[in-house]
C-alpha cells in the first residue's frame, strides 16, 4: 500500500492546499488496529497534509519525537481552536472554559485550582468505594447469566457511575448524563444541532446541580470545586464549573470506556495474554501501561492544536494558523521508542506511551483512569477465569463517527 502525497509545498500550507487525498480519519481495515498509513507516514513523510471531515485542512503527526514535542511546545494552541473559523474535529464553544480549550496563564490558573482534587493520594482513598462499584456490576452480570455484554454491564457503567458520584449526581439521573454524552463526543454521528441540544441539556442540568450544592454542600467533588480557593480568594466561576463538568464525562467516562474496551479485546482475543494474567497477578499494573500503550480507542480528535506562529516540524512548514493533528496511537507504535511495538508484552519493561497526553495538558485524572482498568481485570480475573469472547471478533459491530472507537456490544462467556 502506499500513500500518495497531497500537493503542499513550503509555498502552501493545509489552509491553501486545492485538495488532498488523505482524509481524516484515516482508513482502518482492522478496526483492533492502527491506520497502517500511520507506519508508513512514520517512515517516509512524518508530517504529512490531509483533510479533516468538516473539509478544513491539517497537518497529522505521527513519530514519537514530534508527537511528544507539538503536545508540550506553547506555539502549538488548544486556546485558538475556539477561533469561530478555527479548523476543529469535534465543537468547541467560542470562549469554552475547558481546560481541554486552554493556553496559559488561564490553563494554569484553572488546572491550579482543581488539581488538588486529583493527586495521587485522594485517588488512592477511592479505590475501595471504586473496587465495591465493579464488584455490584459483576455480581450482576454473574446473574444475568453467560452470554453477557461487557460494555453494558461493565465497561460503560463502572466509568460514568464513578464519575457521576463524584460530581454528586443522583443514580436516577446518571442515564440522562450518558445521554447527553454520548452525543457531545460525534465526531459525525449525530447533527451539529443535535450536539448544541445535548449541550444545553446537560449545561441546564450541572447549572441547577451547581446551585443545589451552593445551597447545601456535600461531600462530592462538585462542593469541594464550588469551594475550592486559592489564598487570593481566586476561585471557580459557575462557567468554569459547567466546563469542568463537561471535562470530566470526556475525560472520566468516554476515554475510560474506550480504554477498558479495548483492553479487554486485546486479552480476549489472544487468550494466552488473559492467561498470563490469571497465573500472575502482580501483572497486571504493568499490563495496564501495556494495554494503554496498544490501544487504539482514542481516535485523536481532541489532541488537536493551532500553531500560532510559523514552526518548523518533521521537515514540513507548519505556517501560523494550520491545524496540527499529533496522532498519540501512531507515536504509541513508534519502532524508534519502543521494542516491538506490534507486540503486546504485559511485562513491558519500558513504557513511556503518551496515551494521557504529554506537558501541560497530561490527563488530571489519569491515576483514576489506571484504577479503574485495574480493578476491572482484578475483578473480571477474580470472579469469570474462564472469560472469553462469545462472538468472533469480525462480527463485533463498531459504533462509527465518535471520537472513541469502540464497538456497540462486547458479547463474552465464561
Amino acid at each position: 500500500m502506499t500513500t500518495e502525497k497531497c500537493p503542499v509545498t513550503a509555498e502552501s500550507s493545509p489552509a491553501g492546499a486545492a485538495s488532498c487525498p488523505r482524509t481524516f480519519p484515516l482508513p482502518v481495515p482492522d478496526p483492533l488496529e492502527p491506520s497502517p498509513v500511520y507506519a508508513e507516514l512514520r517512515a517516509s513523510e512524518p508530517v504529512a497534509p490531509l483533510t479533516l471531515p468538516t473539509g478544513h485542512r491539517a497537518w497529522v503527526v505521527t513519530r514519537y519525537e514530534h508527537v511528544r514535542q507539538v503536545l508540550a511546545d506553547p506555539r502549538f494552541s488548544k486556546a485558538a481552536l475556539t477561533a469561530p473559523d478555527a479548523p476543529r474535529l469535534l465543537p468547541v464553544a467560542k470562549g469554552s472554559k475547558s481546560l481541554f480549550t486552554m493556553d496559559p496563564p488561564e490553563h494554569t490558573r484553572l488546572r491550579k485550582l482543581v488539581a488538588r482534587a486529583f493527586t495521587a493520594r485522594h485517588t488512592e482513598r477511592l479505590r475501595p468505594h471504586v473496587r465495591e462499584i465493579t464488584g455490584r456490576l459483576l455480581d450482576t452480570m454473574a446473574a444475568a447469566g453467560a452470554p453477557a455484554d461487557l460494555i453494558a454491564h461493565l465497561a460503560q457503567p463502572l466509568p460514568i457511575t464513578v464519575i457521576c458520584e463524584l460530581l454528586g449526581v443522583p443514580l436516577a439521573d446518571q442515564e440522562r448524563f450518558r445521554v447527553w454524552s454520548d452525543v457531545m463526543l460525534s465526531v459525525s454521528a449525530h447533527s451539529a444541532e443535535d450536539v448544541m441540544d445535548a449541550r444545553r441539556g446537560l449545561n441546564g442540568y450541572l447549572g441547577e446541580l451547581i446551585a443545589a450544592k451552593q445551597k447545601e454542600p456535600a461531600d462530592d467533588l462538585l462542593t469541594h470545586l464550588i469551594e475550592a480557593r486559592e489564598e487570593d480568594g481566586d476561585r471557580l466561576s459557575e462557567e468554569e464549573l459547567l466546563a469542568f463538568g463537561h471535562t470530566l464525562l470526556v475525560a472520566g467516562y468516554h476515554a475510560t470506556t474506550g480504554e477498558l474496551v479495548g483492553a479487554l479485546i486485546t486479552l480476549l482475543r489472544k487468550p494466552e495474554l488473559w492467561r498470563q494474567l490469571l497465573a500472575d497477578r502482580s501483572l497486571v499494573p504493568g499490563a495496564v501501561e501495556e494495554l494503554l500503550r496498544y490501544s487504539v480507542a482514542g481516535g485523536g480528535a481532541g489532541a488537536m492544536r493551532i500553531a500560532t506562529e510559523d514552526v518548523e516540524l518533521g521537515g514540513a512548514r507548519i505556517r501560523k494558523g494550520d491545524a496540527v493533528l499529533p496522532a498519540i496511537t501512531s507515536a504509541n507504535r513508534d519502532e524508534e521508542v519502543f521494542d516491538r511495538p506490534e507486540e503486546v508484552d504485559l511485562s513491558r519493561s519500558s513504557n513511556p506511551h503518551l496515551t494521557f497526553g504529554h506537558g501541560l495538558h497530561h490527563c488530571l485524572g489519569a491515576q483514576l483512569g489506571r484504577m479503574e482498568l485495574q480493578l476491572a481485570l482484578e475483578g473480571l480475573l477474580d470472579r469469570f477465569p474462564g472469560l472469553r469472547l462469545a462472538v468472533p471478533t469480525q462480527e463485533l459491530r463498531w459504533v462509527s463517527g465518535m471520537a472513541f472507537r469502540r464497538p456497540a456490544a462486547l458479547p463474552v462467556t465464561w
